[in-house]
This record gives C-alpha cells, structure tokens and sequence, in this order.
C-alpha cells in the first residue's frame, strides 16, 4: 500500500474556530472533551490538509519532498512504459531518438557573442513578444551533449511551456544546433562561464520575469553545477534536470562497455562533425591539443583527450571527468530543484544519483522511473510517438513555483529579489 504524506495548506486559526464554534458548550453543552476534540481534529483536516501518495512504480525522495510532492499530481499515479518498448532500456532509447514526432516550430535565432569572443545561439519562439507580457515567466532549455533546439524532447517540453504562456528560450552551446563557432574552444561539462552570460542577457531583457531553467543529459549536468557554484546568488527561480549522469567517471567507465559503444560511437561522430566544420581554427594551435586524435576520435573521451580537458586547464581526463561531476555540487543548491531520472538509464547510471545529498538538500526531489533509457520515457497518454512521460511532471513542478512566487510579498521591482522569499515559504 502506497505511503501516504500529508501537507499543511494552511495554519490559519479560522477552521479551527469555526470548529471549536459548531462544538462548544452553547451548542452540544452534552457532548465530552474528548469528543469535542476528535471532531476539531476532524474538521480541521478537512479543511486545511491535503493528501498526495506516491506510486510505488515510482522511487521518490528529497529534502524538499513534503514541500512539492502534493502538488505534483503525476506521481500518484503508476508509471507505465509503452509495451514492446520498455523491456529493454536500449530499444527504449533508440526508438525516441529516431522515431519520437518532433513538432514543427517557428523560431527566431539570436547569436549571443561571448566575453572571450566565442558565441552561442539562442533560439526564442517566433512571435512571443507580440503574444506575451514582459512578466510572462521565462525557462531556459539546455539539451544534452551536441543537441540543439532542433531535438524531439527539446521541442515537445517548448511547445508544452509555451501553450501554458510561458517564453521559452533554447540554448544552443558553441558548435551545437548549427551554432556558430568563432574560438578554438567548444563547450565542456566543466565550463560554466556560457551559462552565466546566458543567464544574465536573459535576466537583463526580461527584467519582470521570474526565470526557470530545464537540462537533459550534459544540459542538466551543467545547470546543477551553476546552481552550486551560484548557490545564493543564482537569479533562477526554480530547475529541472533530466537524465543527470551527476557522476561523469562512472558514467565514462559504462559508456565503454557493452551495447553502450553504440552511442559513444554515435556521439563522437557527431562531434567529429562539428569539429571539422571549424577544423580551420584550431589549425596550427600547438601546445598539448592532439588535433588529428581529435579529427578521427572514435569515442567521446579520444575527443575529450585530444581536445576538451586541454581546453579547459586539465591534466588528464579523467582530471576532467572527475572535477566536471554535478553530484558533489548537489549539497551547495539554493534553487528549487526537481531531479527526473531514470532507473535504468545506460548512460546515466542510476548508482552515481547522489541520493544521500538530494534527501539532506531542502530544496530537492527526486523522481526515479523503473524504466525510461535515456532521454526516452515513452510513457503516458502520448506514448509512444508523443511528448516524454517527464513533461507533464516538469510543467506541474514549474507551474507551482510560479503560483508561489505570484504569491509571494513584492520586496523589490525584480522578480528575483523575491528569490529567498520564495524558497523559504511555509507550505
């Protein structure tokens, strides 16, 4: 039988003294203490308690569980993968990266030029400042490693936000969705200097806007590590990460393993390719860079020797991997976090979720489904050509902390100035 768990909506005494009214002596002069009690008891749990249960297909847990799980709605009900599908986390994976429907969007691009001279492209919905206001709330998208706007889960999650009225912005990182590269310098799990700029230009155009941020794969490895390193000083009103690897040197021991040569090899293609449209600038760089390993790198780590870890200052790759990991920045998170997982993830392996530090965090929850791949949860009403199971989940948890933050006593014309206010809430 599933755990119940009950939050507190509200403390105000006036259920409570309409009760002890119904109750009292000029009333049901009558009727005992005891009895009176156990209805006060009674009537106050109906009028200000909330009940919400978890499915058992589910793993939850959080410092910040009590606090969202009421009001995330999907999770009391079982989580069920598309039949044929799900039985193997392979085919699960592969079938949403080939045959999810991707929707057809009009977008609006905007390059961003970078503090070293490099650029990222920013992708916004064509026509939303004609359709929203300057308050509308504003989520950043970050895909996983050399994914773009042009990805199936990156567009069902920015048509789901934008039909809720929020501005929905992607971004791109150096080289990916057709980004344009300007430095000998791409992006890394480490570099967290993109993402700052980013968050500022955003923050800075849309100055009445409370800002929220979803990752899948690298994207939510970067923005949980922005969130530590930012911790009190990150401008986002709330998070979502996806497919976490959290742990990048287990997740590159498994990649190397098994069927997962599949997609190392499929990844370091497409790094390849992205490399060698701008082979030009990194001609003659000399130093440590390996370019020819770089220029036919059969695995994502050959790329990252020969290229990435020199780029960033590191000695070794695994210098790289182990200091790029999002899981030790967990504990320094300020932000309301939702982590979405997938037990069976090959290439986020479920044994690098930094658990203990989500359960001691009072700002995260985390959801674990039995079965999903990576990127694929081909689950739920739309399954299995439509939207991932994780976006209705996602949308829910945003819209709470939007209603919240609504709510929340105006201390200065910036939406995060409110910030703190926001996180501290009673629910």
């Amino acid at each position: 039988m599933p755990n119940k768990r009950i939050s507190v909506l509200s403390t105000s005494g006036m259920g409570v003294a309409k009760a002890r009214s119904l109750v009292g002596p000029t009333q049901f002069p009558l009727v005992s203490s005891s009895y009176k009690n156990a209805v006060i008891k009674s009537f106050h749990s109906s009028v200000n308690v909330r009940m919400s249960a978890e499915h058992p297909s589910l793993e939850i847990m959080g410092g910040a569980r009590d606090r969202f799980l009421p009001f995330l709605t999907q999770v009391s009900r079982p989580y069920k993968p598309f039949p044929l599908l799900a039985w193997n986390c392979h085919v699960e994976t592969i079938f949403a990266a080939f045959f999810r429907a991707t929707p057809d969007v009009k977008l609006r691009r905007e390059c961003l030029r970078t503090e070293d001279g490099g650029s990222v492209a920013l992708d916004w919905v064509s026509g939303d400042d004609r359709r929203l206001p300057p308050h509308a709330p504003l989520v950043i998208l970050l895909p996983g490693l050399t994914g773009g706007s042009e990805d199936s889960y990156v567009r069902h999650m920015l048509v789901r936000a934008a039909s809720k009225g929020w501005r929905v912005v992607v971004f791109n990182s150096r080289g990916c969705g057709d980004s344009p590269v300007t430095t000998p310098q791409f992006y890394s799990a480490s570099f967290l200097g993109d993402m700052r700029q980013v968050v500022s230009h955003v923050s800075a155009r849309y100055p009445k806007a409370n800002l929220y941020a979803v990752g899948w794969s690298l994207g939510a490895n970067i923005l949980v590590r922005y969130l530590g390193q930012e911790s009190h000083n990150s401008p986002l009103s709330g998070a979502v990460s996806l497919c976490n690897p959290f742990n990048l040197v287990l997740s590159d021991q498994d990649f190397r393993k098994g069927f997962n040569k599949i997609y190392d090899k499929a990844l370091s293609k497409a790094l390849r390719h992205i490399f060698r449209k701008h082979a030009l600038l990194f001609q003659d760089i000399g130093g440590q860079y390996n370019i020819p390993l770089v220029a036919n790198a059969k695995s994502v780590r050959e790329f990252d020797e020969g290229l990435t870890r020199v780029s960033f200052g590191f000695n070794s790759v695994d210098e790289y991997y182990f200091n790029s990991s999002s899981s030790d920045s967990i504990k320094h998170v300020q932000t309301p976090l939702l982590c979405i997982q997938a037990a069976n993830d090959p290439i986020a392996p479920s044994r690098g979720i930094p658990r203990g530090d989500i359960k001691e965090n009072p700002n995260c929850l985390l959801v674990v489904t039995s079965k999903g791949g990576h990127l694929g949860w081909v689950a739920g009403d739309e399954a299995p050509l439509g939207a991932p199971w994780t976006d209705h989940l996602v949308i829910d948890f945003l819209q709470y902390l939007e209603t919240e933050a609504a709510k929340a006593p105006q201390t200065g014309s910036n939406p995060g100035d409110n910030k703190q206010t926001l996180h501290h809430l009673q629910v």
